[in-house]
């Protein structure tokens, strides 16, 4: 694949991006809002498209842009959440961040059962667990926010926007 391709492929890409997500209608808040929900949701390891969706459904956001949101972070963004998730976990729980990635590898990759036993599941999953939820929640805000500034500098304001906010 040429140059010239790659280029064509993207501005599909970004194009379909743009008509899925800005043509879609609904309020500007409603859409910032899955999106938002979308990509927290996609960081979080264990959810993803289906979570994203039904959380979407209970808050009544828009469905559409939660599940773009979710599949746009679900996978490709794994490895850095995952070294960061680490950092942070390890941080607020005031434990060596080596430590607890060497007990992380011992407790999946020669994983016994007994392990379990011997080291407190909770003091390797927890750590992680709260950093990957800080990181899916401050993402998730941001592109709330960002994605609300975008589609309404895109739509031209608020003057064709209900105050329907649920």
């Amino acid at each position: 694949m040429n140059r010239q391709e790659i280029r064509n492929r993207f501005s599909r890409i970004l194009n379909t991006l743009y008509e899925k997500l800005f043509k879609i209608n609904d309020t500007p808040q409603r859409i910032a809002l899955g999106l938002g929900l979308g990509v927290a949701l996609g960081i979080i390891p264990g959810t993803g498209p289906l979570a994203a969706l039904f959380l979407a459904v209970v808050f009544k956001v828009n469905r559409a842009s939660a599940l773009l949101g979710s599949l746009l972070t679900n996978t490709w963004l794994s490895f850095v959440t995952f070294l960061l998730a680490l950092r942070i976990g390890s941080a607020i729980f005031r434990v060596s961040w080596i430590a607890l990635k060497n007990d992380w590898k011992a407790l999946f990759v020669g994983f016994r059962w007994s392990y379990l036993f011997k080291v407190s599941f909770f003091k390797v999953i927890m750590p992680i667990l709260v950093g990957y939820i800080l990181i899916a929640l401050s993402l998730g805000i941001f592109v709330y926010l960002v994605s609300l500034i975008v589609i309404r500098k895109i739509r031209g304001g608020k003057k064709n926007e209900t105050q329907r906010f649920y």
